[in-house]
């Protein structure tokens, strides 16, 4: 199942390096990164779905999270 697009993380780095003060950049993404990442994604959702089924509700929110 893919949720993250691979081709963003690069430009989401980059954007989040904009409000950093450092000379060193990150210019380039591992393509480990994205496998990890949707790994990470993946296990919050799972925890998610436990936490909204725990309080008997079929609509997974935010508060989930």
């Amino acid at each position: 199942m893919t949720l993250i697009v691979k081709s963003n993380i690069k430009k989401v780095v980059r954007e989040l390096q904009k409000n950093l003060d450092d000379k060193d950049s990150i210019t380039s993404v591992a393509e480990e990164v994205g496998t990890a990442l949707e790994r990470k994604v993946e296990d919050l959702l799972e925890e998610a779905i436990k936490r909204a089924k725990a309080n008997a509700r079929r609509t997974l929110q935010a508060r989930d999270l």
